[in-house]
């Protein structure tokens, strides 16, 4: 009788455990039997990068309205989808993103350009033109959305630049020749906020998020000062190589802020440290109108007089990601949305754009096994970014033509700046001229 042998498997091993799970493999995990995986893994890296730029399809949707030049944006802490525009034309604009469509419109809020807006407490809204008065609107949603009578009205001495509100008291900051300090239930401001020898008008206020008694400002003889509105009076001051047109303070670290200069730059200072800016982002070849950062305080967004969008890591001082379209003018209002997944610009042509913050995010419903090849591309990418294949396609955009020939003549005249300094420096005597650090460039003096 001859004997035969069964190899017997149990199939609870082969099929899934539940419906819908992937069928199990095995593998051996020896890499002396995988001897191509090195190369598989860079092509498929190569592949991810390739698609990564397919679908780069940043721009969502523009909303309209205005019919001049949008010059500030606004977004209602809280909320994930209101968001307040102000014009050139003096209307204001309050839009729900998520549905595009108007929450309020006011139009003729302001006598001339409206140059500020910001929320208050309990869906009020604040804005300031140069008209020189403040108004309080209602910013909850009616059916009657052109009702434009004011809740309150602050007059001011001069033309204002800039508002901001306190982050929990019932207080705001405005900029005009000085910093004032306003109770919203008072109709005159209740303290002025001045360096003692400032003469400057000031652009721009912004209170610290964390910090809410200390706030900056940026002003127009190159100057980012600090005040507390504890002890009334400035603190600090620095005097920069150029002006400053935005500034932003970091959601994540309290000492940071962002400052948009007027030299195609934008920097990032330590409030403790004002010497020297903590990094320099190098890539607009124009003068820059706006930032902001994102709530996670890992990427921060900037508009330019170039008419493109820059959305830069935090910490990674070149290669932005741009976003442009033909009909985009100059770029004067940028920020991002409360779930940092879209940002908003306002630009000269009127209107307000939505981008996705990630140009290449897939938008709707995602399964589990989307989110898991799109976890792995991602991890391929970033593995082998300094590969040269991956790296350029990964680092390379498209610009308009202008846009590339103008950074083409800035990088030729840094070169050539670069170039004399060094020659300068050979034909002195040894020791005297010392190379000077970028850093040390910016800031000329500081004041306390």
């Amino acid at each position: 009788m001859v004997k035969i042998s069964v190899l017997q498997h149990a199939p609870s091993v082969h099929l899934p455990a539940r419906p819908g799970d992937p069928t199990p493999t095995t593998r051996n995990l020896d890499p002396l039997m995988h001897p191509f995986a090195r190369a598989r893994e860079r092509n498929r890296a190569l592949n991810a990068a390739k698609m990564d730029r397919l679908f780069a399809k940043p721009f969502v949707g523009a909303l309209e309205g205005h019919i001049d030049a949008v010059e500030v944006l606004c977004k209602k802490p809280g909320s994930l989808s209101a968001v307040a525009s102000g014009s050139w034309d003096g209307g204001i604009i309050l839009h729900n993103v998520s549905e595009r469509k108007h929450i309020r419109r006011i139009q003729g809020a302001h006598k001339g350009k409206v140059s500020g807006l910001c929320f208050a407490q309990d869906d009020r809204l604040l804005s300031c033109g140069v008209d020189s008065k403040i108004k309080l609107w209602d910013a909850s949603p009616q059916d009657d959305i052109t009702e434009q009578r004011p809740l309150n009205e602050y007059p001011g001495k001069s033309a204002f630049n800039s508002i901001d509100h306190h982050r929990s008291d019932p207080l705001f900051a405005t900029a005009s020749n000085i910093v004032q300090i306003w109770d919203e239930t008072k109709s005159a401001a209740i303290s002025n906020l001045t360096f003692p020898t400032s003469t400057e008008t000031i652009t721009s206020v912004r209170f610290n998020l964390s910090e809410t008694s200390v706030l900056g400002s940026i002003g127009s003889d190159r100057t980012f000062t600090l005040y507390d509105i504890r002890t009334g009076k400035a603190e600090r001051r620095v005097i920069m190589q150029m002006s400053s047109n935005a500034l932003a303070w970091s959601p994540t670290f309290p000492t940071n802020v962002l400052l948009a200069s007027e030299d195609h730059n934008l920097y990032t200072f330590d409030v403790r440290q004002l010497k020297t800016p903590t990094h320099i982002y190098k890539g607009h070849v124009a003068a820059v109108m706006s930032c902001d950062w994102s709530p996670t305080g890992l990427d921060f967004v900037s508009g330019g007089w170039d008419r493109t969008v820059r959305i830069w890591k935090e910490g990674q001082g070149t290669g932005p990601e741009v976003y442009h379209t033909k009909r985009m003018q100059r770029v004067s209002s940028s920020i991002f949305t409360a779930d940092a997944r879209f940002v908003l610009t306002g630009s000269d042509d009127g209107n307000v754009r939505i981008w996705k913050a990630k140009a290449s995010e897939k938008l709707g419903i995602i399964t589990a096994r989307e989110r898991a090849a799109i976890e792995y591309r991602d991890t391929l990418k970033d593995r082998w970014k300094h590969d040269n294949e991956v790296g350029r396609i990964q680092r390379n955009r498209h610009l308009p033509k202008p846009v590339y020939q103008a950074a083409k003549l800035k990088r030729t005249m840094l070169d050539t700046r670069a170039v004399k300094e060094e020659r300068r420096r050979k034909h002195t005597r040894a020791g005297e001229s010392k190379p000077n650090a970028e850093r040390r460039k910016v800031v000329i003096t500081e004041q306390t």
